[in-house]
């Protein structure tokens, strides 16, 4: 039995729900263009960038569309709603309890270092982390393994000994692709999606306590 000695965690939609709340913001953007943006055309972009939002978004307006100002509304949308952030269920507690079961304790995120900093620091949950992983950190972001294979690096340790938590088919195909063990958590977008391989999954973190997932997980 290899026992587990680092938990990852994403952060976009899955410590802090951004995702519902930017389909929300694209949505709602897209609808000043008489455009509609289906929940699985959304789902493409998430734990990933958003290359193929706005190569949808090309495909709907054609000439006349503008990604720049589409970005731009969105981004503002997405400011105004997320004006008092709430991490969400359970989280606090897995890391207070990563922090004392004595785990080394990673982010691997696909967002850029300042938006996940920012965040964490202003969710009270930045001093929890010993490393944070970013799209600053690696050429590819997640479906591709770098994200996660650099987080193993920094940790020094096997990837069988690490477990990752995330809430989308990019995160998770990236964590498995590396050698990760992955609890699914998903968030409201997500949540309808067929997720495969994983090893558990969580309708929130408040559902079991840390170390009983690992207990499972080490099996």
């Amino acid at each position: 039995m290899i026992l587990i000695k680092a938990v990852i965690f994403d952060f976009d939609g899955l410590i802090l729900d951004t995702e519902t709340v930017w389909y929300d913001a694209y949505r709602e953007t897209l609808d000043l263009y008489k455009v509609k943006l289906p929940l699985e055309q959304f789902v493409t972009c998430i734990g990933t960038d958003d290359t193929e939002l706005f190569r949808y978004c090309q495909e709907q307006l054609g000439e006349n569309c503008n990604i720049e100002e589409i970005e731009e509304k969105a981004k503002s949308i997405h400011k105004d709603k997320m004006k008092t952030p709430l991490a969400r269920e359970g989280v606090k507690e897995y890391l207070e309890e990563a922090s004392k079961l004595k785990y080394k304790i990673a982010l691997a995120s696909s967002s850029t270092k300042e938006w996940v900093t920012n965040y964490l620091d202003e969710l009270g949950l930045l001093h929890y982390f010993d490393f944070i992983i970013s799209r600053d950190d690696v050429e590819k972001v997640k479906p591709a393994p770098d994200l996660y294979l650099k987080a193993i690096e920094v940790l020094k340790i096997d990837p069988k000994e690490a477990v990752a938590f995330e809430d989308s088919l990019n995160g998770l195909q990236s964590a498995l692709t590396a050698g990760l063990k992955c609890v699914i958590v998903p968030n409201p977008v997500t949540e309808a999606l067929a997720f495969e391989n994983h090893h558990l999954r969580l309708q929130s973190m408040s559902e079991k306590s840390l170390i009983d997932v690992i207990k499972l997980i080490e099996r």
